[in-house]
Parts: C-alpha cells; structure tokens; sequence
C-alpha cells in the first residue's frame, strides 16, 4: 500500500522499522505527520470543538487507557481550511504493527508455509506465507480497513455518562462509541478510501474489457472482502450453469414453438438442472472460502445492532450492561402487526394480478373483433405494464419492510436480516410469480404462461438494469465534473489530490450490500427453474442478462458507490436457504406440469388417478433423494470434527 503525505502526493509504503519495534501495544507511537489514509470519518459540519478533542483522544489513546490506538488527523490543515471549504473531515490510520496486533485480535486466518490454514498470531509471524519485516502487502488493503473499522467499533464508553458537547447522548460502560456517534447524528458517516492505483490495475483485469473470461475473483476478494467476492462468483458460477439450459432451449425453442405441449423432455431436464447445481455450488464455494481462510475464521461474538433499543440492564451471556427488550413484545409486533401488514400486502398483489387478467381479457377480446396488426402489438401491453407495476411494488413493499423489520427492534444484525429476508422473499414470490402459476394451474393457456413469463423477464431485466446500474453511474459522473471544476476553481497553492478523492467519495451512494443482487438472482432462477419448459428461451434471455450484469455491477461497486468495508463471510448465507426452497418449488412445479401435458396424459386415458400417483411419487422420490444426500453430508462433517 502507498502512502499519502500531509500535502497530499503519494509516498512509499509503511517503514519497515515499524516491525522492530516491541509486541507491546504501549510501545506504539499514535503520531505521525505523514501515515497511510485508510477510513474516512465525517462529522457533522457545527460540531462541538470539546466533542472534536474528545473523539480524536479516544482514538489515539493507548488501549490500556481505552482507546483505539490508531492514527488520526485532519483532512485539512489551518491554512487549507482557511481556502478550501471545511467540510470536518478526518483520516484514520495505522502502523503496521498496530494492523498486523489487531490481525490477531479479529482473528485473520492466513495460509503457512506448510500450507495449512490457522488463525495469524503476530509472535508466529515468519511461519505464514508471505510475510515479510520488509514486506507491506501481507494484509490486504481490505483486511486493513476491516481491522480499523474492528478497532473503531470497540471504542467503548468507560466512566462517560454521555458525549462531551451533547447531554442529550447518553452513555454507559461497554457502549460502543462509534454506534452511539452515528445514531445521535454527530457522525455523518465512516467510510473506507479507495486505493486508486489497485482500483485501476483491477479494473483492468475486471470489466474494462468487454471480453469472455473468468471474472478475478480472487482479486475482488483481495480489494472488497469475501462477501462482494463470492457474490460475483456465485454469479458468474450461475451464469455457466445457465449455458446448458440456453444451448438445450434454443432449438427446443426453434423446432417446436408451435407446440406449446411439447415440454415434457425440457421439464424433466429442469428437474435435475435446479438441485445439480445448487449442490455443485456449495462444493465450490466450500473450496474458496477455505482458501480465503474464511471458512474456518472463527465467528466474533455479535454486538446488539446500532439501532437496538430497550431498558438498560445487565446482558446475562455477555455481563456487561446494555439494553434489554423483552422477547415477548417483539413477537407481539411480529405476529400483530408486521404479519397482518405483510398478509395484506399479499392480498393486494393477487387483486392486482386479477386486474391484469382483466385487461388480458380486453386485449384479446380487441384483437379478436379487428385481427388487426395494431391490435396484435396490444396484446403485449398489459404484460409489460403489470411488469412494470410488479417492480414498483416490489420495490416500495421492500421499504415498508425495512421499516418493519426495524420496528421489530431486533438485537442481533443476523436477526434483523432474516426477518427482512422472509418479509421480502414471500412478497416478491408471490408477486412475480402468482401470475404464472394461475395461468399454468387454472387458465392452462400455454400460450398465454409463455407470452407472461417472456414478458415478465425480460422487461424485469431492463429496469433492473436502468435502475441500479446506469441511472446511479450517470448521476455519480455529473457530480463528478462539478467536484472537479469547483477543485480546478480553487486558487489554494496546494496539491488537493487527496481532498479531491475524500470529497469526491463522500458524496457517492453507500452500497447497501449484496440484498438486492441475490434478490434479482433470486427472481431470475424462480423464472427458468419454474416455468422455462414452455418458453426455453428464457435461459439464453438469462445468460445474455448476466453478462452484462456482471459489468454494471462491477461498475457500480467501483465508480458509483463508496467502498464498502471489507466482511468476512464463509457462504451466501440465507440465500443459499433461498435458492434451495426454490428448487423444490420447481421440481414440483415441473412434476405438475408434466402431469398435465397431453403425451403424458395420452399414457393414462381410462384412469387420472394412477396418473396423480405417479407424479406425486416421482416428486416424493426427488425431495427424498435431497433430503437423503443432506443427511449424508451432515454426517460426514460431524465425522470430520
């Protein structure tokens, strides 16, 4: 990593004397007048002078007299602040020493020169692959700013009754500073800087180049952390497994589109297709994380979320005082109010479905009196529009969820996010998916389920597309000319290389996390796993989606959001849950609509009961086989261990 000096110009790395000092955390100096930037802290802009003394104190002391030890200094200067504008801006660094304790104090897991996985300790340094006393590149830029924001985090109140400046922020012992910063408003936001030239090098190696290739995983990890990294590997991993489904669709597609009853052979494909490769992906996600250390990083002791609040009592796992809430009134919250919300929600999207089948029936009844080709374009105009409503529920229903999910007043952050999860996963399913069922199960229009679901997908795709990615880059690179005018403007004789950046960062949008990418992934594998034997094109729409996703989303993380803080993460999470509740859904899907179509049916023409059976017992069969494969590979972890 380079350095920034007090002027701003880029410097060589951390010295390499810092590693002969002793392991002592007393012994580490937290001035320096020139230091690698890391985090960035702003403040509100009329904050207290004592509020300011305060906070830097705590942050440099000595962690016996409970501080960070970290350094810390202004943006600005006093003749900067005086010419540019002061906007209470302030670096965060470390030495290397302080990051390489504090690597052993969150429990980085790195590779040995025996090629095992262990937990790094700073008195077995030279046992690790890599590391070096001369060495500046054994933490990644990531794994630093996680350890400063780590370090930050546990600032914790000791003797204060409140923050200096502010009676009305109340403090008590064990509360993290940070937390109660950021929810009374003093601190505006906390963020990590972007390292140019590695942005830049893998920018290159990324997306710049519109070209067929694995994408760097391994290099996003070592820029963004393991969560965006296996985000990105999950979708490029999902993309190829796409192929097949688009290679076998399109001249399924080409020779019988005609026929829309000749499913029977694509269905069966699509049952084994969504458990294959959801069971292929845990092996290789198991393999990555294991790789990045991750899977075998033990987990840290999870802190009551920032916005948690309750009476002030005594925690009786952890022993230190904290608010408590009473489990009972969440669960009154839950069950009297956010189901009742989420149920109505529900009911909603089905009368808006109804309304959509109604202007299906007005079209075709149109075009069924003139046959004209005006008419024959209007029969995809009310798929589009209901498309175009579905995103927009979706997307307003998202924030009465989190809404919700907050006033729910959940202690643990893994808490909270199931809740919101489930909230907006049964919404969602619901509400793109509805439709397709009844058109499948009590219309059985064939034809109307493949004009739905291409309609659906593909307009879906689009202003997902517009929304996320294009729209937020063209709003980022306007704001970015006028930064860089109103930089140029200035008359300071200074190099504001570095208040350029910090300015221009500070303004983007935060990224909100991997939420609303799984979703879309999420939707986009309901629509092929569940009804693409009808319409086998929807997989190659997918792919081509994908590829282009892959670029807007690497896009989007490195030129319209700030960089996120680096999370250790060992898999996808819920949405791995997700994704499997999704293909049981399919395959029974599948099974129903082989059940329905007329070869099948041609087998059984006395008797419809013997043809219920057997579809129940080859769906029976598959969610047998699932659940038989899970045990298995339970048990053989549980040997392992």
């Amino acid at each position: 990593m380079g350095k920034w000096d007090r002027d701003g110009r880029r410097g060589s790395g951390c010295s390499a004397s810092l590693s002969k000092m002793k392991v002592t955390l007393s012994a580490l100096d937290t001035f320096e007048s020139s230091f690698t930037p890391l985090v960035v802290i702003e403040l509100v802009q009329d904050v207290k002078e004592e509020t300011k003394e305060w906070l830097k104190n705590r942050i440099i002391a000595k962690k016996k007299d409970g501080g960070a030890q970290l350094l810390f200094r202004p943006l600005l200067n006093k003749y900067e602040k005086e010419t540019l504008e002061n906007q209470n801006l302030y670096l965060v660094g470390a030495s290397r020493l302080r990051l390489l304790l504090g690597a052993e104090a969150v429990g980085l897991v790195k590779e040995c020169n025996d090629n095992t996985m262990r937990a790094f300790t700073y008195g077995t340094r030279h046992n690790f692959k890599g590391f070096d006393d001369d060495n500046d590149d054994f933490l990644t830029m990531a794994e630093c700013q996680f350890i400063i924001k780590h370090e930050l985090e546990n600032l914790r109140a000791r003797d204060e009754k409140m923050i200096p400046g502010y009676p009305q922020a109340k403090l008590y012992p064990g509360k993290s500073l940070l937390r109660r910063l950021l929810t009374s408003g003093i601190i505006i936001q906390v963020f990590p800087l972007h390292d140019n030239e590695a942005l830049k090098k893998l920018e290159d190696s990324w997306y710049t180049r519109f070209t067929l290739k694995y994408q760097p995983v391994d290099s996003i990890r070592g820029y963004f952390g393991e969560t965006i990294a296996l985000y990105f590997g999950f979708l490029e991993y999902f993309t190829f497994a796409l192929i097949p489904m688009a290679v076998i669709g399109l001249p399924y597609y080409m020779f019988v589109w005609e026929d829309y009853d000749k499913y029977v052979i694509f269905a069966s494909f699509n049952l084994i297709w969504s458990t294959v490769i959801l069971e292929v992906w845990k092996r290789g996600c198991a393999n990555m994380t294991y790789r990045w250390g991750t899977l075998v990083m033990k987990r840290q002791f999870e802190e009551p979320r920032p916005g948690f609040h309750g009476v002030l009592g005594i925690n009786s796992v952890t022993g230190r005082e904290e608010p408590l809430y009473p489990s009972y009134k969440r669960q009154l919250r839950i069950y009297l109010v956010s189901l009742p919300f989420v149920c109505l929600c529900l009911y909603f999207s089905l009368y808006v479905m109804m309304i959509y089948f109604d202007m299906e029936a007005w079209a075709l009844e149109l075009h069924e009196d003139s046959g004209s080709e005006w008419t024959s374009v209007l029969l995809y105009v009310p798929s589009i529009i209901y498309a175009i409503v579905i995103e927009i529920m979706n997307r307003l229903y998202r924030y009465a969820a989190e809404f919700l999910t907050s006033w729910e007043n959940h202690r643990l952050e893994s808490a909270y996010q199931n809740h919101l999860v489930l909230k907006v996963l049964v919404f969602n399913f619901l509400n793109c998916f509805a439709s397709l069922f009844y058109i499948a199960f009590v219309l059985r229009d064939m034809k109307l389920l493949r004009q739905s679901l291409a309609t659906l997908l593909i307009t879906s795709q689009i202003l997902n597309q517009i929304v996320e990615s294009l729209l937020p880059y063209w709003l980022q690179r306007k704001h970015h000319v006028q930064v860089k005018r109103k930089v140029q403007a200035l008359k300071a004789d200074i190099d504001a290389t570095l208040y350029e950046q910090v300015v221009l960062e500070k303004e983007m949008g935060t990224y909100l996390g991997t939420f609303d990418d799984y979703l879309e992934l999420f939707l986009q594998f309901g629509y092929v796993s569940l009804f693409s034997c009808v319409y086998p094109l929807a997989a190659a729409f997918a792919v081509l989606n994908n590829f282009t996703e892959v670029n807007s989303d690497a896009l989007k993380m490195c030129r319209v959001f700030k960089r996120p803080f680096s999370e250790p993460s060992a898999s996808i999470g819920v949405w791995q849950l997700a994704f499997e509740t999704m293909s049981v859904i399919s395959v029974v899907t599948n099974c129903a609509l082989i059940g329905m179509s007329p070869q099948v049916n041609a087998l059984f023409p006395e008797s419809k009961v013997d043809l219920i059976l057997i579809v129940v017992a080859a769906e029976q069969m598959k969610l047998v086989a699932e659940n038989l494969k899970e045990e298995l590979r339970e048990g053989e972890k549980e040997k392992a261990a």
